[in-house]
């Protein structure tokens, strides 16, 4: 019986590489830098190829806290069977197979969540409705604040009144702003994260009044440098600027998503006292392989099919998209970063929809659509998968 469960493991453990792979070449591989691809500063190939490293890299040292709520926060009572931790893996990542494959992002975060909730429901589990509250909330909430604020930054960047230098360095020390909060693996003790400002506090302390001066420092010194490139060449600099946020969200991407692979898996790999960061390398490695192998048909499909834009619109796509993602990460939620970026496209996309940045509405709608399918279908498909399994084995 003890080989058959470590049989089982492994079968897990290859769905969850499936996984990987398919968040790799789907979410996380496409949707970072499919706006700087759109506004031509960056390759289809060359995109593919950076995304897969940055996303690595985020997933080893942030994927800790979402791999956590996936894994263990979203049904009360025992954690995922082997059996249940395949069923799940494997169905999230065939929906999600199929999303890339017809070319319409399906949103990841749905289809794990909806298969871990139905498998575990099927187990016997308990539904976990305060951690449920909280990611709908969040879902729910991403489309309207990422392309709200998308919307408003690109009206910003092009309105005649505002000259190019100050617009683009205050954008600029947003994100310096946000950097200086971001939280690292490497930055605290025990395998706790923590951020650039909480690692000064901690070792000179000053409470409050130092964490608010490390981040304004941080802020002004990127918001100066954007500024000064700014002045000598601006086109020039709004393009390192695009490709410096779609790096910042690939490695966001990699800290989010790498949980929707080994979260269902986490609670099997617990008895063999496996280090956490070399888990999470295992599926950094997975999101690379999907990333070089798969993504470079869906960032077509979201920097060409969705909205047309240039460089000014993919910042202000690029800007809230990072920042819903290190709240995502922050907080533990599971987030589709097809959600984030396809909203923060739309929204761009829309300040310019009587000029050259047309929306297309109807893809538009069948995205909205496959992603509220993708949500309920996991759920039904893994619930009854599951319970057909159990009784036939």
């Amino acid at each position: 019986m003890a080989g058959l469960g470590l049989v089982t493991v492994l079968v897990a453990g290859l769905a969850s590489l499936f996984m990987a792979w398919a968040i790799g070449a789907g979410s996380s591989g496409s949707t970072p830098f499919a706006p700087a691809v759109g506004a031509n500063a960056i390759s289809i190939m060359r995109a593919g190829f950076l995304v897969g490293i940055l996303g690595l890299l985020g997933a080893v040292v942030q994927g800790g806290n979402v791999t956590e709520a996936v894994g263990r926060d979203l049904i009360i009572g025992d954690p995922l069977s082997a059996t249940a931790a395949t069923v799940a893996l494997l169905v999230a990542a065939s929906l999600v197979a199929i999303g890339i494959f017809t070319g319409y992002p399906i949103a990841t975060a749905f289809t794990v969540t909806g298969a871990v909730v139905g498998t575990g429901l099927a187990m016997g589990g308990d539904p976990a409705w305060g951690k449920y509250v909280e990611i709908l909330t969040l879902w729910v909430a991403t489309p309207f604040v990422g392309g709200g604020i998308a919307y408003a930054t690109a009206r910003m960047l092009r309105s005649d009144d505002l000259p190019d230098t100050p617009t683009i360095s205050l954008l600029g020390g947003v994100v310096g702003l946000i950097l200086a909060n971001v939280q690292f693996v490497f930055l605290g003790p025990d395998d706790e994260q923590r951020s650039l400002a909480q690692t000064v506090v901690a070792e000179i302390g000053g409470g409050v009044v130092t964490y608010a001066a490390m981040s304004l420092v941080l802020a002004v010194l990127v918001g100066g440098i954007v500024a000064r490139r700014t002045r000598i060449d601006p086109e020039r600099a709004q393009r390192r600027f695009l490709l410096a946020l779609g790096g910042l969200v690939a490695f966001s991407a990699g800290g989010s998503q790498v949980g929707l692979a080994l979260g269902p898996l986490l609670p099997l790999l617990s008895e063999y006292e496996l280090p956490l960061v070399a888990i999470l390398f295992g599926g950094g490695l997975g999101l690379l392989i999907g990333s070089w192998t798969g993504a470079p048909r869906m960032i077509k499909a979201l920097s060409q099919d969705y909205s047309s834009l240039g460089p000014r619109r993919s910042i202000a796509a690029l800007i809230p998209s990072f920042a819903i993602a290190q709240t995502a990460v922050f907080f533990g939620i599971p987030v589709s970063f097809n959600e984030i970026i396809v909203s923060a496209i739309i929204g761009s996309g829309y300040a310019a929809r009587s000029e050259d940045g047309e929306v297309s509405g109807a893809k538009m709608g069948y995205t909205i659509l496959a992603w509220v399918a993708s949500l309920v279908g996991a759920l039904l498909l893994s619930y009854g998968l599951f319970l057909t399994v159990t009784s036939l084995v």
